[in-house]
């Protein structure tokens, strides 16, 4: 099976179309998550930021997100990195920070489904771009051991002086 697979068509009507992904993500963004445990009912949430950012390590952005987990009622510092490497169509290549890829991104119709196999792992991701200032991300993650369901909801953070 290959390190990871996508699919060109969007889902459903486009909502927001993005001619360019990279310069629609630089920047900013808040983010409220929930993770839903599908088998056991369980629900947790995250707070925090995202920033795209330039890479200092090569052409493209760092994707950097932040904040706090709370599950089972305890709270967790919890982040990820990712790296965002723009093409000349205006769509993306998303790479993990140690440089193995994950997935592809075209918002051109505003909408875009991804998968990337993680072992025995399938995660299925949803991308839409609600306005210029709101996109919405869910993943569906499914395998042997786990069953979740995590949505996102990212909006520009305010610029600060």
């Amino acid at each position: 099976m290959p390190a990871q697979e996508h699919q060109r068509r969007p889902i459903g009507p486009a909502r927001y179309p993005v001619p360019d992904a990279a310069t629609y993500l630089a920047g900013g963004w808040r983010i409220a998550r929930t993770v839903r445990d599908l088998c056991t009912g369980a629900e947790g949430s995250f707070h925090g930021t995202a920033q795209f950012r330039p890479d200092a390590a090569g052409a493209g952005l760092l994707h950097i997100e932040e904040g706090e987990l709370t599950w089972a009622g305890t709270v967790h510092p919890a982040s990820r990195t990712l790296r965002l490497r723009p093409l000349p169509d205006g769509t993306a290549r998303i790479t993990f920070a140690d440089g193995r890829p994950f997935h592809d991104l075209d918002l051109r119709t505003g909408r875009w489904t991804a998968v990337h196999p993680c072992a025995d792992d399938r995660y299925e991701g949803i991308f839409t771009v609600i306005a210029a200032d709101e996109w919405h991300l869910e993943w569906r993650v499914g395998g042997p051991a786990k069953e979740q369901l995590l949505r996102s909801v990212y909006r520009r953070a305010p610029v600060t002086p």
